[in-house]
């Protein structure tokens, strides 16, 4: 395999060929599937007279125009400007021999100040960065104490997540036909027959995904990596080598993110777009390749209820427990309390008693356990 050229990336025989294409289309733009150097990007330009962009900036692009809350946009700034301080030396440089497209606003800085003034900004938006964390990890920490199971939505950019999420929530989070639609996480409680669980929706991934972003956005990614469940979405309808490559990307990108660990299932999207025959043979095709396998349509809502149903094996047991309370203000509460927390089976008013028995996670049933006991009430776990 020929090694890049380090002054181009490509050599001056396509060189030629990419300024003949540049004048016959009158582009404006030149697009690398990879990574550029500095260097080579600015050669690039100086050639062709138009702007260049990498693998790295068209995805930090997408972004931009895909984030709408503050934390994707603060993320988005933080991987470009790790970006520009691993390159500031060499940007400095040859932004002083002379302008060329994607090379000026740099002005008179020399390295050291330019160097410092990137540094102070990630530092910043570092430091915004961890208070969303902590009020996140919060938040996580409150679902943890109920012990309700948690799942996160992974899979390829475009593969129906958000779609399939709104299927499971009855939301109706944004849904796009364009990349990346998706750049920070909504959770919400979904009901699995009965057993409330809680689903994170998060940014879909893409493959060879620059390390620089995961690791801007692992306060997003680490939702995966904290789930009890990985709800693996991949769409069965392109074609096979297109499905093997993103299942490849997206299970390459849960080791990646240190998620490997985390059990998976695989809902197979999109099956609306295929023939039974021809789904039932993707199915197989993808038997030993991906774990815990449903197909399903999440647009037409097709076979969510087989879905719920594997989602529902992964589930924490739950215990039946009930306990008697004095009636008061205070019990009233504590019912008010567990109707929004837990699956009550039954209440019975006697006197001046209520029994009330309901299923819950162990964990959760000890927190209520002590709730009871502080009214001077009587708990019992049922066998």
């Amino acid at each position: 395999m020929r090694e890049p050229d380090p002054r181009y990336q490509i050599g001056s025989g396509k060189i030629s060929e990419l300024k003949e294409l540049v004048t016959k289309t009158d582009a404006q733009r030149i697009i690398f599937d990879n990574e550029l150097k500095p260097v080579q990007n600015y050669n690039l330009a100086k050639e062709t007279g138009i702007e260049i962009t990498d693998r790295f900036q068209l995805i930090l692009e997408i972004f931009s125009k895909r984030a709408s809350t503050r934390e994707a946009q603060l993320q988005i700034q933080l991987a470009r400007l790790k970006y520009e301080l691993a390159h500031a030396k060499e940007r400095v440089k040859l932004a002083k021999i002379e302008e060329q497209p994607g090379f000026g606003g740099l002005g008179a800085y020399e390295v050291d100040v330019y160097y410092e003034a990137v540094k102070r900004q990630i530092h910043i938006i570092q430091d915004k960065l961890k208070k969303i964390r902590r009020k996140r990890t919060l938040h996580r920490t409150r679902r943890e104490e109920l012990g309700f199971t948690s799942v996160s939505l992974a899979g390829y950019t475009s593969a129906g997540k958000s779609s399939l999420f709104n299927a499971l929530t009855e939301e109706t989070v944004k849904v796009g036909a364009g990349l990346f639609t998706t750049l920070s996480t909504t959770t919400r409680a979904i009901d699995l027959f009965g057993k409330k669980a809680f689903l994170t929706d998060t940014v879909g991934f893409i493959d060879r995904l620059p390390i620089s972003l995961i690791e801007a956005f692992h306060s997003t990614l680490e939702e995966t990596i904290f789930s009890d469940l990985i709800l693996l979405v991949l769409d069965v309808s392109e074609s096979e080598s297109e499905i093997e490559r993103k299942l490849s990307a997206s299970l390459d990108t849960i080791e990646k993110i240190d998620a490997s660990g985390v059990p998976i299932v695989t809902a197979l999207n999109k099956i609306d777009l295929l023939s039974r025959e021809e789904t039932e043979r993707r199915t197989d095709l993808l038997k030993d390749k991906a774990p815990n396998l449903v197909p399903i349509s999440a647009l037409q809502r097709t076979n969510v209820d087989s879905l719920k149903t594997e989602l529902s094996r992964f589930l924490t047991p739950y215990v039946q427990t009930s306990f008697i309370v004095p009636i008061n203000n205070e019990s009233l509460s504590l019912l008010s309390w567990l109707f929004a927390k837990a699956d009550v089976k039954k209440v019975d008013y006697e006197g001046d008693k209520v029994t009330v028995v309901f299923e819950a996670v162990p964990e959760f049933a000890d927190e209520v356990k002590g709730r009871v006991e502080k009214l001077n009430g009587t708990f019992n776990t049922s066998d």
